[in-house]
């Protein structure tokens, strides 16, 4: 069965899409922090307190978010269970991000808007795998 090129956009922008999640950690992980603190203290002070653990959960999310759309490309039904790692890794890194400081409390109700969309596609791209490998797209 050929995929309708519909998957095949779909899947380029998710490829996209969790390629710019690796450019954020890497930028993230990498930042001069007392560069960063001159204009963003709060943000500074919260990478540089996020534990090791925290740091290699947001890698899991964004690396197997990447493996996931690589997949979903190939057509491969694992990218299902990639999505789902990736969408779990987001939820516990982001949990704590908000409940483990108080970012929220610093910056404001505002600063969840993002996240929230991050957690609203990986639940999307987790969602739309698995009806592509129930559909037999996915082998």
């Amino acid at each position: 069965m050929r995929a309708p090129a519909s998957f095949v956009i779909i899947a380029v922008i998710l490829l996209l899409w969790n390629l710019m999640g690796v450019a954020a950690f890497v930028m993230q992980y990498g930042a001069d922090l007392g560069e960063l603190a001159r204009t963003d203290p709060d943000t500074a002070r919260a990478f540089a307190q996020m534990p090791g653990w925290a740091w290699a959960v947001y890698a899991v999310a964004v690396g197997a978010g990447t493996l996931g759309a690589i997949a979903l490309l190939l057509r491969r039904r694992v990218a299902v269970p990639l999505f789902l790692l990736s969408l779990l890794a987001v939820i516990v890194q982001f949990g704590h991000t908000f409940l483990g400081t108080d970012l929220l409390a610093v910056k404001g109700a505002g600063a969840a808007i993002f996240p929230a969309v991050i957690i609203l596609i990986g639940i999307g791209q987790w969602l739309y795998a698995r009806s592509q490998a129930t559909k037999g797209l996915l082998r």
